[in-house]
């Protein structure tokens, strides 16, 4: 079956990374769902080489993916929260912002962002399409429409100083829609922020394990400029953030109201000297991938043959991912905890690893735990200073 590019809908033929057939990496599954059948997915990545969007095809609807009992909250991160104050912080600096102002984000969670502008006064509203995270952003105050964004979301609601888009560019299966809403209700003046997970790190860190169905693209600068564009947007300026494992945070405007800086231009000219628009960039992927996933079965085969239980921590999509194309199993790794008590006492889908609670993971005590959101390193070894943490990205370390 051949499938069309989401942006620019030429045939999208070029298979660059095969992680097998799997589960949405965040349907997590009760304890009366195990004996159920579980649907699996292929989990392959192309590139489009007319636009060079690297994508995901059309695999899985996504009212499947995002459904009411999505399960991410971003408030159970203290770095999250600390990065999302800061932002707040600068953000107000660098745009003027005050009690006059309207702040919209889009796929605002469970308010972790919106709180900080709520303590400033500045009026806001969330777009969260997702019960349980709208449903805790109301609880502390955060005005939440429920609902996905696009261009006719864009039409109903009140133009916005300041449009934030954390994380959601990549989950949206209609990129050219949801950038033409962004183009819509953005006050003639505003400003937009984009953060997302930066494909030129996923690819030089063997990130593969960031690659799962609620991610449809995987972005470069250079291709979000090409289609902002087209909906009379311009990037004006672009940060480097460790966030994710390495993303990017992307300012736009509307066409004609400010030159991009130098910053863009630069990160333009490193991504061609990369060669992040050729076919030679993807050329050992596979094989990178494969090297992580076997040395993560061996790791975990090796500590079980030895008497040595390793728990999980951090029930995070991308260790779905990981777990699912290692083919981890329980007698491996026995359970994985989790802070979210949305997530507590279900279970992983595909490997069917129990989520314990914090205190369980206390109890068991384990002196090897594998870190599953390998991003979170410092902020969870910090809490658990006499634990070895492993991690399996880019390749197995033990800290």
């Amino acid at each position: 079956m051949t499938h069309a590019c989401r942006h620019c809908q030429e045939p999208l033929l070029t298979e660059v990374l095969n992680l097998g057939h799997q589960p949405p990496s965040n349907s997590y599954l009760t304890f009366h769902e195990l004996d159920q059948p579980e649907v699996c997915y292929p989990l392959r990545l192309y590139v489009c080489t007319s636009c060079w969007l690297v994508q995901l095809p059309v695999h899985v609807p996504p009212e499947l993916l995002f459904t009411e009992d999505y399960s991410y909250l971003s408030r159970t991160s203290v770095s999250w929260c600390n990065h999302a104050r800061k932002f707040s912080d600068d953000a107000c600096e660098r745009l003027s912002l005050d009690s006059s102002s309207r702040v919209l984000e889009i796929a605002s969670n469970d308010g972790y962002l919106l709180q900080y502008f709520n303590e400033k006064g500045i009026p806001n509203l969330g777009i969260e399409p997702t019960k349980i995270a709208a449903k805790a952003a109301e609880s502390i105050g955060v005005r939440t429409l429920r609902c996905f964004f696009g261009s006719k979301t864009a039409e109903r609601l009140e133009p916005a100083d300041l449009v934030v888009a954390n994380n959601v560019l990549a989950h949206v299966p209609d990129i050219n829609d949801f950038i033409e809403g962004l183009s819509r209700v953005l006050k003639p003046n505003g400003s937009i922020s984009l953060e997302f997970q930066y494909l030129l790190t996923l690819i030089e860190g063997n990130q593969f394990d960031t690659i799962y169905h609620e991610h449809f693209s995987y972005l470069s600068l250079s291709v979000v400029n090409r289609i902002v564009g087209k909906y009379g947007l311009a990037v004006t300026d672009v940060e480097k953030l460790c966030t994710q494992g390495g993303s990017l945070r992307v300012w736009l405007q509307h066409e004609s109201q400010v030159m991009p800086s130098n910053a863009v231009f630069q990160m333009l000219q490193d991504e061609e000297d990369f060669g992040l628009e050729t076919l030679k960039v993807f050329a050992n992927f596979q094989e990178r991938a494969s090297s992580a996933a076997l040395g993560l079965t061996e790791f975990l085969v090796n500590q079980a043959r030895t008497g040595r239980q390793v728990i999980g921590y951090g029930a995070a999509a991308k260790g779905n991912t990981l777990l699912n194309y290692a083919g981890i199993t329980r007698d491996m790794l026995p359970a994985v905890c989790d802070k979210a008590p949305s997530k507590q006492g279900k279970y992983l889908p595909g490997t069917h690893i129990p989520i314990i609670s914090v205190s369980e993971f206390e109890k068991i005590n384990p002196e090897m735990v594998l870190l599953l959101p390998w991003n979170l390193l410092s902020e969870i070894s910090s809490e658990w200073p006499d634990k070895k943490f492993a991690t399996a990205i880019p390749s197995l370390q033990v800290r």
